[in-house]
């Protein structure tokens, strides 16, 4: 009995260590430097790819950032905004209009799979890209957190509550608040804006029918509104690009601030931050110019990596949940942004 008792709890000891271990690996952590033993050249071969892209399109910064975004922002941050393999993917919903940098991110899969086979997940990938790109705009460098693992499934339906370029203010501050986002997210992550274009596709209703009477929305400064129009005639080409920074698009500033607070802003989501409160007095906070040591746009960068950082750790999967899939799963389609 003694024998039977002793080895009873020397089983017992290895099932609970074993059950602690499979806990531990469900609840794995993101952290920084997570490759740098498996795959410690990992963060260096997509910044190349990064870097490579944007010399041949000005556009790509504004892509990569764009698409870490809409990734985390249905299903968490797990790389299902590249599957295309299935009938109704995520990316075909409407509110991934436009997306693009998916050849890039399979570029800097396929060459990390050579190095490192089946180590260095997509949503990492779609992350640390997303950090390049800031920097490759002029923007502050923040540190990735990495870990992630990849996502199996991909639903049109998930994307439905993305928020929406004609979503109101208090639309934008539910869908914000949950996914986990302060009002102060709100508008430092629309701050992205300050790089890149959009298409005319998400402006009729802004420029030409904002109540249903054949009206602009009020918020457009009026010497803006003849130049936006003229761009975006009314039944004009809906797959014409326009700045969406017009005084910066390729540089990563606050410059986005102060077109939202004097009515330059050009997309309507953007110009609705200047419609609450609090989200009004935030912007503010960027346009402080009475303390003359006062950087905003360094303050703005800051808050910007801060927030990237707060956003990359959205619904991620680590430990045993996910994949590491071995290619990023997209078609080939055409990139805008």
């Amino acid at each position: 009995m003694a024998f039977f008792n002793k080895n009873s709890k020397s089983f017992i000891k290895l099932i609970l260590i074993i059950y602690f271990l499979q806990i531990t690996a469900l609840n794995g952590q993101l952290r920084v430097g997570f490759y740098s033993e498996r795959c410690h050249n990992a963060e260096s071969i997509v910044s190349t790819v990064v870097k490579e892209a944007s010399q041949r399109e000005p556009r790509m910064p504004a892509m990569l950032l764009r698409l870490h975004f809409h990734d985390c922002f249905v299903q968490g941050c797990d790389g299902s905004i590249l599957i295309d393999n299935v009938k109704e993917a995520e990316r075909n919903a409407f509110g991934h209009e436009g997306l693009g940098g998916f050849a890039e991110i399979q570029k800097a899969k396929t060459q990390l799979e050579t190095q490192c086979p089946a180590v260095v997940s997509c949503a990492d990938i779609v992350a640390l890209a997303a950090r390049d790109a800031v920097v490759l705009a002029g923007g502050a460098f923040y540190e990735v957190e990495t870990g992630r693992r990849d996502g199996r499934v991909s639903d049109l339906s998930f994307a439905e509550k993305m928020p929406d370029v004609d979503d109101s203010i208090e639309v934008l501050k539910q869908k914000f608040k949950t996914k986990g986002f302060t009002e102060k997210d709100l508008v430092i992550l629309s701050g992205a804006h300050t790089i890149g274009t959009t298409a005319c596709f998400f402006m009729p209703k802004r420029l030409h029918n904002f109540t249903g009477k054949s009206d602009a929305d009020p918020s457009i400064n009026p010497k803006f509104l003849p130049e936006l129009r003229s761009k975006c005639p009314k039944n004009g080409d809906v797959n014409v690009r326009i700045s969406l920074d017009n005084l910066s698009e390729k540089k990563f500033d606050d410059q986005i601030m102060h077109n939202i607070k004097n009515g330059f802003a050009v997309i309507a989501s953007d110009a609705r931050l200047y419609d609450d409160n609090i989200t009004r007095a935030v912007v503010n906070s960027y346009l402080q110019t009475e303390i003359s040591d006062l950087n905003t746009s360094s303050s703005f960068e800051k808050d910007f990596g801060l927030a990237m950082v707060k956003l990359g750790r959205l619904e991620v999967k680590t430990g045993l949940l996910g994949e590491i899939r071995k290619i990023s799963e997209f078609s080939h389609g055409t990139s805008q942004n």
